[in-house]
This record gives structure tokens, sequence and C-alpha cells, in this order.
């Protein structure tokens, strides 16, 4: 999932920052979030969760659940 993940963050440059975390070196990181499921991608806005999803998906996916939330994100900031 890792190069489908980073190409929806390269064609979103400015709206979208991606960060990986791996939960055998960052245990904390996977707690505070509850990561429970991997791989597990967090949507955040201003450091608060806006939307999760958990389990390999295919590309269409991903960039309909990404760009879905970014609109609200977007919307919700004006």
């Amino acid at each position: 999932m890792s190069p489908i993940v980073e190409q929806i963050a390269q064609v979103r440059p400015g709206r979208l920052k991606l960060v990986k975390i791996n939960i055998d070196t960052a245990p904390n990181v996977s707690q505070r979030f509850g990561i429970r499921g991997i791989p597990t991608l967090v949507l955040l806005d201003h450091g608060k969760e806006v939307a999760r999803i958990i389990g390999a998906h295919p590309a269409p996916t991903l960039n309909d659940w990404v760009d879905g939330h970014l609109g609200k994100t977007a919307a919700s900031a004006t």
C-alpha cells in the first residue's frame, strides 16, 4: 500500500502531507491513535482526526476516501 499512498500524497501538494509510522519503533504513537490493525490510515486536520480507514484498499477507493474528506476539511475551515 505504501506506493499507492505515496502517490496519493504526491498529487495533492499543499493539501495532504504523508507521515508513515512504524508501530514497532513508535508504539506510543500507535497507542495514542488507537491503532489496532495494519494498515491503518488516519486523516488529521490540525491534529484532529477527521477520518480513518483500516485495511488494504485499491487506489481508486483510497483516492475517493481522501478527496471526500479533504473537501470536508476545507469546507469546515471557511
